[in-house]
Order: structure tokens, then C-alpha cells, then sequence
């Protein structure tokens, strides 16, 4: 029997992509009379609106209909979880690009044009833009929680040594290729139908019709492919399609809605930067024995989700170690800036980095490799493996993992050899570090950890396959159809994937928190073998077997020395009025957390790797690049290593472009001056380590009941990424010959790494006998 998953299989629109002919939401065909949509965004950051004049928008020609928030027919709030979120803006501007006005024209061209002559007068209020401002006024889009295990405050004050200290970690914009998009189309009876780019189409097919006060049924909403989500379009897709649906409802013609990339950027949320405070104790070791940390993400102006982002920072505040006193406090701060929203980690890697950071400022506090700290705290496999939630961890390998990387990488000869030359360079400094990843798979939010799937036969074998999962470039939907062919003994090409719909599939939750494989490939292998158990009656009866006898293998059922090619069985099940459709269902078992509590099990099981990365800097210009880069990620038993190899490389770049070069930067005013690839800047290929090598861990199946024992690998290689910003750490350390704690906040760019090395200069220049002893 030839096995179809586990197989290296190129993603199913590779050569799509490389010919330029995949179809995203731009590339359909423009049905006949469709109308464009532009917005006019707020030009202060908070404020009143005391008049909105549209008679010059509407006076333009080619202009067909203008609205308001008073134009909305039904609820205009589309807030995903906690109210918050009008598609329009309504009596109050909360951050400056806020949308106030949409309009549609007969082109696009006309559409932007008319948004320029929208005239909205204002009562300017002050401001909050930062988050110690927010934490200031106690300016809140979620209540605080706090999160505990021990007696924090006691173990530190007992301990040998103490550190206290402030980190900043910037957000991060999504920059997908495809901005967020949306077409609708009216149909019968009020319907509409949404062409929509979005992570989570039954949200979006939801607050849709609460737009247009409409059943949900109502609203059918379908998405082939995005050009990438990265969490940007688990949410915030909804605005545009409400919009474009709302049009449509109006004029019935169709609308399509599409941002430019200034308009984008401005006008949607991103990653949660964070202001972190820590109060850390230790013994001489390293040890920690009690940690107290405040992990304050802003959220910006409304909820969104930033209190699942903050939780999930403060789940992981522990990174990889075991905290025997603990206290997390997680601060959900509210700003007048863009809400901020799902991406990559989901907070996961805020409160990772964090931490690691913590341990690196021990282990130089001691003149200690931080790497042997790192050692002395991961988390063990039969003791000290409880969470400051309470989950017991039973699946940690690092104990296994990281001496194995330790050794591929050669790091210990090579960190004596990165001294040597520190010692004998003036000018170029190298860094290096290490570090451990454990990372959480399932939604903290308990009841998401469900999928469905549709597979349907046709009488002559052919098999065409839906789910919930959206494909964003990941290779979600070649990694389902993988599953399918391997329970019905096919040939991945058998399979035909089909875009995700909602009037196909209801209720579905989001392609998100790295669950699409682990939920939609349940879904759909649950599906796929109540589809086999029928055939194998059919073919049992034909072959005078038991059903439990019939094998499917390679495109043919066989049984008691008997074999027939699965169309002919599926022919003659389709002759017997044998239905050959099935819904598949997946619920995660085991899960729960109480919030009164802080505690429970939200994490079905843990991804575990590590990376070790080499920094280059000049320390006269602050410029650097990364020499080399060794990464060994655990995928379980991987449904397809070509996918998560270029899953683990690519997340691995994009948590490095996060670190060390992704500024965002609002002004005293509250605008966003990085809205553009002119000003912000994002990793390529030139960025990427010159010697990078990728590992997968082999022969290590999830022991929890995943699909064919393979392991989530969407978000957890992005924490790789943390190793490259400590190594550029590491070598401003070199500058003082590490007798100096270096501060260095993310990103770190290079004008920050510059600084960083000044300000180390200062103090040794300073007092250095003091700065000897620390």
C-alpha cells in the first residue's frame, strides 16, 4: 500500500502561483454593472463628529450612493466577540484612518475620488497613543487578569538576587500580498452572496447579516485562496464585506471593495506591541525562583481580541521553564490607535520573548552562558512540568531536543570562537544565542476547537472535498486532501478541493491558532471513513467478506483475493442508492480553562523546537546581518514535509523581521508614518541567514490523537524568530565584553542596535568600576 500522507506533495496551487493564474478575489470576473468601493477615513485620531457634509461626494459623476453609520440598515457594530467595532464610525472618532464614510462609483478611480470631497468637521479630544499612558489613566478595552502559581512576591524578596526591569516589543503589520478585499453580489429575496478574503468565513457571513438585518442563511460567504491572512483577516475582513454587502443590498448591483496598501495599513489592526515590567529572584545558578511579570499589550481602540491575545501572552510567559512562584498580569490597555488584532502566535510570542529575555539578563548578570540558564530551567517530563495555569505538561521533549541542536549546530566550539573574535575585532562584533520553544495548540477559547467537512463521491470514483479551513498559502487544503486519499486509498489528484463556503459547510471556526490541519483534517477524515465504511458493505457483498476485510489501497478495494478500482465500487454503490455523501464533525476533547481561576487545560498538546542564530553588527553604524542560523522544529509525524519545512523556514523569517526590523511609528498626533513598503520594512531574501539550516524532528509522533499523530505548525516556528533578536543582544554585550546588562527593546533596528552600543559605551565610560561589578 502506497501512503499519501507523510509524502513531500507541492502545495496543490504551486504551479498556479508560479504561472500567476490562481485566482484571488481581484482576479474574478467583474459581473456586469459592478460598483466600486473607497472610504473616507478620520483625519484626527480622537474626537466628535459635529457635521459630516457628503453633497459634494454624492454631485460627483460616476458617484452612484453615499452613506453613514446612519445608513446601515441593520446593527452596525461588527465587533467579533465584545461590542465595540461600527463599520462606520458613529458620534466618536477613536483613531486616526478611522473610516467615517463609503462610496461607490462606477470605477474605482471615481469612487476615491469622491472620498476626498467628504467634509467632516470635528471636536478634537485629547489622545491616549502609548500604552504607559493608557496604564496611566487605567484605560482599559478588557479587564486586567492576573494569573498565579506560589507566592511570587515572597520567593523574590527571599531569593540571593534580584533584577527589575522594563522591555518594549513593537507590533507588526501583516503585509499580505493581497490587501483585504470583498465582492458582493445581491440574490433573490435579500440575499447576498460575498467573495470574501477572510480567515473565518462563517464570522464574516455572521456579522453580515446583522449589518443588513438579515438570517444568517441569508448570507453565503466563499473563499477560494487568500494572498495571505498571517490572523490580519481573522476579524477585520468583516468591515469591507459588511460594506460591499451593503451596497449591494442598496443598489442591487454588485460591489466590490478593495484597499491600497496606504489605505490598508492605516485603516486595519496589527500585532500587539507590549510595555513589559519584571521583578525576577535567583540563586547563583540561575535558577528562578520567583518571577513577577506585567505583560501590557495595547489593544488600541476597541476590544477586537485583545483579551485572547493577552491571555495567550500570558499563557506563554513561561516560555519553556518551570516558574515554581509565579505572577502574570496581563493588561489589556485601550489607545486611540487602530485596533489591533490576531497575527501569527497570537500573543504566544510576546510573552515568550519576554521571558527569554528575562533569562538572558540573568545569565549576563551572573557572567553566566545563558544557554546553561536556559538548561537549569526547562521544564522536566515527570516533575517541575506543571504551568503556572495548572496544565500538567505530559509531551515536553526538550530535554531531548535541545542537546540535540546543541550538538548539529556545534554550539559551544562556536560560541569560543565568536569570543575570539570579539577579542581581536574593534569594530564588528558577533552574537549568538539559543533558545527553546514550547507553544500551545488549540483556541483558549474553548468552543472554536471544532471543524465539518462535506466530502461527496461521484459514481465514477471522482471525490470532491470542502471544510472550514481557509488556504492562505499554508497548504491547508493539499494536507486535508492528503487525508481523504489516505483513508479512501487514492491518489492525492483524486481528490478535487473545492473553495471554502459557508452553504456548504455552516458554523465553521477560523483558520487560525495553527488548528487548520489538526481541526479540518479530523473533520474530514471523520467524513471520509463513514464514506469507506458504506463502500466497504458494498464491496463486502460483492466479494462475500466481512466488511471489516475489504482494504482500500491505491485507487483499487480489495478483498478476499478480490480487487475492483474504486470507481466501479463506487458505481455500483451509486446503482444500490448507497448515499456517497457524509458529513464529517470534529470536536478537541479534554479542553477547558476557568478565567475566575486562571486555570485549567486549554492546549490539547505542545510543539516544541529551537533555533540557534549568529549576529554580525558594526558597532560605528548599528548595521548587521545573521551569518547563519540552525533550526530543529518538532511537526510530530508531519502530514507533508515540504509544507511544514517551508511553514518552519518561513515563520522563522517572519518572527526575525518582527524583532529586528518591523517599526511601527505613530506621530504626536497619532498617525501611522510607516504605511508603506517606502517606510516599513520587511524581510527578504537578502535578510535571510547566508548559512541556514533547517531541520524537521523525525521519529517522534504526537502522542495526543491528532490527525495521523502529526503536530500544528503555523505559528510555532514564528517563536524561532526571538533567537535572532538575542543574538543581536549578545553582540552589543560583546561591545562592553558582556560586563555590562545591554538594553535592547524590539524591534531592533538598526538605528537601535546603534544606540544600544552607545548607551553601553556611556556606561562603562561612566563608572566603569560599577559597571565591573554588574
Amino acid at each position: 500500500m502506497t501512503r499519501v500522507v507523510a509524502k513531500p506533495l507541492k502545495h496543490d496551487s504551486a504551479a498556479k502561483h508560479v504561472a500567476g493564474s490562481a485566482r484571488y478575489i481581484d482576479d474574478l470576473a467583474e459581473p456586469e454593472g459592478c460598483l466600486h468601493g473607497a472610504l473616507h477615513m478620520a483625519s484626527i485620531a480622537h474626537g466628535r463628529i459635529k457635521s459630516i457634509d457628503l453633497s459634494a461626494a454624492r454631485a460627483l459623476p460616476g458617484v452612484v450612493d453615499v452613506i453613514t453609520v446612519a445608513d446601515v440598515p441593520g446593527d452596525p457594530d461588527i465587533a467579533p466577540v465584545f461590542p465595540g467595532d461600527p463599520v462606520l464610525a458613529q458620534e466618536t472618532i477613536q483613531f486616526h484612518g478611522q473610516p467615517v464614510a463609503a462610496i461607490v462609483a462606477r470605477d474605482l478611480h471615481t469612487a476615491r475620488a469622491a472620498a476626498r470631497l467628504v467634509k467632516v468637521e470635528y471636536e478634537e479630544l485629547p489622545p491616549l497613543l502609548s500604552v504607559a499612558e493608557a496604564i496611566e489613566h487605567q484605560a482599559w478595552v478588557g479587564e486586567p487578569l492576573t494569573m498565579r502559581q506560589g507566592d511570587a512576591v515572597a520567593a523574590i524578596a527571599a531569593a540571593p538576587h534580584r533584577l527589575t526591569g522594563e522591555l518594549n516589543l513593537g507590533g507588526q503589520d501583516h503585509f499580505y500580498l493581497e490587501g483585504q478585499i470583498s465582492m458582493a453580489q445581491p440574490s433573490e429575496d435579500g440575499d447576498v452572496h460575498v467573495w470574501c478574503s477572510t480567515q473565518h468565513p462563517s464570522e464574516v457571513q455572521k456579522l453580515v447579516a446583522r449589518v443588513l438585518a438579515r438570517p444568517i442563511h441569508a448570507v453565503a460567504v466563499e473563499c477560494r485562496r487568500m494572498g495571505g491572512g498571517f490572523g490580519g483577516k481573522e476579524t477585520q475582513a468583516a468591515q469591507f464585506a459588511s460594506l460591499a454587502a451593503i451596497f449591494a443590498t442598496r443598489t442591487k448591483r454588485p460591489v466590490k471593495f478593495r484597499l491600497d496598501r496606504d489605505e490598508d495599513m492605516i485603516a486595519t489592526g496589527k500585532r500587539h506591541d507590549f510595555l513589559v515590567r519584571y521583578d525576577v529572584g535567583f540563586d547563583d545558578e540561575g535558577r528562578i525562583l520567583g518571577y513577577d511579570v506585567t505583560l501590557a499589550g495595547r489593544g488600541g481602540s476597541s476590544p477586537d481580541l485583545t483579551n485572547a491575545v493577552v491571555d495567550r501572552a500570558m499563557f506563554h510567559a513561561d516560555s519553556s521553564y518551570f516558574l515554581p512562584d509565579v505572577r502574570i498580569t496581563g493588561l489589556r490597555c485601550k489607545t486611540n490607535t487602530v485596533s489591533n488584532t490576531a497575527f501569527r502566535g497570537f500573543g504566544g510570542p510576546q510573552g515568550m520573548a519576554a521571558t527569554e529575555y528575562v533569562i538572558d539578563q540573568i545569565a549576563r548578570y551572573l557572567k553566566r552562558d545563558a544557554l546553561d540558564v536556559r538548561l537549569l530551567n526547562l521544564y522536566g517530563t515527570t516533575e517541575r512540568n506543571v504551568t503556572p495555569y495548572g496544565q500538567t505538561i505530559r509531551d515536553n521533549i526538550l530535554p531531548d531536543l535541545l542537546p540535540e541542536l546543541i550538538e548539529s549546530s556545534d554550539y559551544r566550539r562556536r560560541r569560543a570562537e565568536i569570543d575570539a573574535f570579539n577579542a581581536a575585532s574593534p569594530y564588528l562584533k558577533k552574537g549568538l544565542a539559543i533558545v527553546p520553544v514550547k507553544f500551545g495548540i488549540s483556541f483558549t477559547t474553548s468552543f472554536l476547537n471544532q471543524a465539518g467537512a462535506l466530502v461527496l463521491i461521484y459514481e465514477d470514483g471522482s471525490v470532491q472535498l470542502n471544510h472550514g479551513g481557509t488556504e492562505m498559502g499554508q497548504g491547508l487544503y493539499i494536507k486535508v486532501a492528503q487525508v481523504v486519499a489516505e483513508v479512501l486509498g487514492l491518489k492525492p489528484e483524486a481528490i478535487r478541493i473545492t473553495a471554502t463556503r459557508t452553504d456548504k459547510v455552516p458554523n465553521t471556526s477560523a483558520t487560525a491558532a495553527s488548528s487548520g490541519a489538526d481541526l479540518n483534517g479530523k473533520a474530514a477524515e471523520d467524513a471520509a471513513l463513514i464514506l469507506r465504511g458504506r463502500l466497504a458493505e458494498v464491496a463486502a457483498a460483492k466479494f462475500g467478506v466481512p466488511a471489516e476485510a475489504v482494504v482500500f489501497a491505491d485507487g483499487m478495494v480489495s478483498g478476499g483475493g478480490q480487487s475492483l478500482p474504486f470507481a466501479e465500487i463506487a458505481h455500483h454503490a451509486y446503482l444500490q442508492r448507497v448515499p456517497l455523501s457524509a458529513n464529517g464533525f470534529y470536536a478537541t476533547p479534554g479542553l477547558s480553562f476557568d478565567r475566575k481561576t486562571a486555570s485549567g487545560t486549554p492546549f490539547y498538546y505542545f510543539a516544541y523546537g529551537a533555533a540557534v542564530t549568529e549576529a554580525l553588527i558594526d558597532t560605528l553604524t548599528g548595521e548587521y546581518r545573521f551569518p547563519r542560523a540552525d533550526l530543529l522544529h518538532d511537526c510530530g509525524t508531519s502530514l507533508n514535509p515540504a509544507i511544514d519545512r517551508g511553514q518552519v523556514e518561513g515563520g522563522y523569517l517572519q518572527g526575525l523581521g518582527w524583532l529586528t526590523m518591523e517599526e511601527l511609528w505613530w506621530d504626536e498626533k497619532g498617525r501611522l508614518r510607516t504605511h508603506a513598503p517606502s517606510t516599513y520594512k520587511i524581510p527578504t531574501a537578502r535578510d535571510l541567514p547566508s548559512d541556514f539550516r533547517v531541520q524537521l524532528v523525525s521519529g517522534r509522533a504526537n502522542p495526543a490523537d491528532t490527525i495521523f499523530r502529526s503536530k500544528a505548525v503555523g505559528e510555532p516556528p514564528f517563536l524561532l524568530g526571538v533567537s535572532a533578536w538575542l543574538a543581536l543582544k549578545d553582540a552589543v554585550a560583546a561591545v562592553g565584553d558582556h560586563r555590562v546588562l545591554p538594553d535592547l527593546d524590539a524591534p531592533a533596528t538598526p538605528e537601535r542596535v546603534l544606540l544600544a552600543v552607545e548607551a553601553l559605551r556611556g556606561k562603562l565610560a561612566a563608572k566603569p568600576e560599577q559597571a565591573a561589578a554588574k
